[in-house]
């Protein structure tokens, strides 16, 4: 998920600075919401994409190259790799999309099936990130139940009613929700390597039209957090999801198991776009109750 304005002169002297080179030609760029974004000519002729935002949530950029980095170890997707950051922009490696090969939406499945087996230190991260403009705990916890319910349901839930944009009594069926929380998450796993705002919109295909993965909220938890969320607002075709299922089978109950990873992406919906996302909250909540 990722408006703002860019920066003035003095971001891209800092980009120039980062970068090595003064910067010759900015074009923008559109599809972000949160920043905006530029592919970038240096006067040595390399080429970048930058994001800016003159006023950042702090560590906003620094988190999300943290992450694209912890998502790049694996090897089992293409991510972009960092080129400088620092508080007010982001600069990745310039990718030139290709159409998608006959093979993508397979390799995306294998790929991050892979991804997630490679697994995670615990259920959070070593330092919080953002998913979209909004901050994201990854206080780590000793089990997926709690930390799904103290870092991801619950703050999102509280926000929403602090800013009256959820009623109360929405409070009232998380709490009976997050009581059954043990036994809904499922059998136990290991955490995985999540992307953690896995939509379409940050799927695209690289120069060989391989599947390249942008814009991460990463942290260790649940892959069927993912998951859920690629079925939740489309993008995704069902050859991602054999190929998937194929490669690192699913624990039984994973279908019933949907809507409950759904609410968290949906509570972050409510307090980014509105009270459009309640009824789809409530209908989730419904389900599970």
């Amino acid at each position: 998920m990722t408006h703002g304005t860019a920066g003035g002169s003095d971001v891209w002297q800092a980009v120039s600075a980062a970068l090595g080179s003064p910067v010759r030609d900015r074009r923008p760029l559109s599809g972000g919401d949160i920043n905006e974004a530029y592919a970038v000519t240096l006067l040595d002729g390399r080429a970048f994409f930058v994001k800016t935002n003159r006023r950042p949530p702090a560590g906003m950029f620094p988190a999300e190259a943290r992450g694209l980095a912890w998502l790049s170890q694996p090897g089992a997707l293409r991510v972009p790799t960092v080129a400088a950051v620092d508080e007010r922009f982001l600069a990745l490696e310039l990718l030139r999309p290709a159409p998608r090969s006959a093979s993508f939406e397979e390799d995306l499945g294998r790929g991050l099936a892979t991804l997630h087996r490679a697994g995670a230190p615990g259920f959070g991260l070593d330092h919080d990130n953002f998913v979209g403009r909004l901050p994201q705990s990854n206080r780590p916890a000793p089990d997926w139940s709690t930390f799904y319910r103290r870092e991801r349901l619950q703050p999102q839930l509280r926000r929403a009613v602090d800013a009256g944009v959820a009623p109360a009594s929405l409070g009232h069926e998380l709490d009976r929700l997050c009581a059954r929380l043990d036994v809904l998450v499922g059998p136990p796993e290991p955490p995985a390597r999540l992307h953690g705002d896995l939509w379409g919109g940050n799927l695209m295909g690289d120069d060989r039209g391989a599947p390249c993965l942008i814009d991460p909220a990463a942290y260790g938890g649940h892959r069927e957090i993912d998951l859920a969320m690629m079925r939740l607002f489309g993008g995704f075709g069902p050859r991602v999801l054999a190929a998937y299922a194929e490669s690192y089978p699913l624990a039984p109950g994973h279908e019933e198991r949907v809507p409950l990873y759904q609410l968290y992406p949906l509570l972050v919906h409510v307090n980014l776009f509105g009270g459009s996302y309640l009824g789809a909250v409530s209908s989730a909540l419904a389900g599970l109750l």
